[in-house]
């Protein structure tokens, strides 16, 4: 699976991004899709993740209310829309996937990280 993440940017505190991450190679329609970020000097945690039908969703506790993940089957892409962005979101976020759906890191797939920096 080939993934490819984008939307990333500079954004004042506030703002709002959507992310995209396009996947290649396998049934998309069959993974679970999943976003995580790694700030500077921090280790990599999870963000959200979503069924491979779109049903189930979760997000972590730092973005709940904040940020929304969806997926398009047909275009084989997910994204996360990430609304009231502050300082603390800075970081390169990444997409994953995998077969199973995880609340940790243990992702099988992994997208090359686009970064999101938040300003004041």
């Amino acid at each position: 699976v080939q993934l490819q993440a984008s939307g990333g940017g500079l954004v004042q505190a506030g703002g709002s991004l959507r992310l995209s991450c396009a996947a290649s190679g396998r049934t998309f329609s069959r993974l679970s899709m999943g976003w995580f970020r790694q700030a500077p000097g921090k280790e990599r945690e999870f963000i959200a993740r979503i069924t491979w039908s779109g049903v189930g969703t979760g997000v972590a506790d730092s973005v709940k209310g904040r940020f929304t993940i969806s997926r398009d089957n047909a275009k084989n892409t997910v994204y996360l829309q990430m609304d009231s962005l502050k300082l603390e979101d800075t970081a390169v976020y990444y997409c994953a996937a995998d077969l199973r759906y995880l609340p940790t890191t243990a992702w099988e797939y992994w997208g090359q990280g686009t970064q999101v920096t938040v300003s004041s």
